[in-house]
């Protein structure tokens, strides 16, 4: 049974970082587009990054451009987000998601972790 599950989120203070990650179990992950979506309250879920079964990765959000990075490791069948210099305007409910190709668009997935909250204080 495929599986996602997130872990690493949490309280930080603006300027702050966090490496989110995620454990696959039930398939290999090196054969799959892993991304990140996260949504805040009252907002529709939005695609953060994604990163291709060859390695190529995608920003979708410009305002973390330079500030969070995608990685994986396929050893660990885990894919990773690490967020530096957070702001307040960060903090939502982080989800990781596979395909077999990157899209920005949420319905283009159907394998979602339950998420990990991370609050930004200002």
């Amino acid at each position: 049974q495929l599986q996602l599950v997130e872990s690493g989120g949490g309280l930080v203070q603006s300027g702050g970082s966090l490496r989110l990650s995620c454990a696959a179990s039930g398939f290999a992950l090196r054969y799959y587009a892993i991304g990140w979506f996260r949504q805040a309250p009252g907002k529709e879920r939005e695609g953060v990054s994604c990163l291709t079964s060859r390695g190529g990765s995608t920003i979708y959000t410009d305002s973390v451009k330079g500030r969070f990075t995608i990685s994986r490791d396929n050893a660990k069948n885990t894919a990773y987000l690490q967020m530096n210099s957070l702001k307040p305007e960060d903090t939502a409910v982080y989800y990781c998601v596979v395909d077999s190709h990157c899209s920005e668009y949420a319905a283009s997935y159907d394998y979602w972790g339950q998420g990990t909250q991370v609050t930004v204080s200002s």
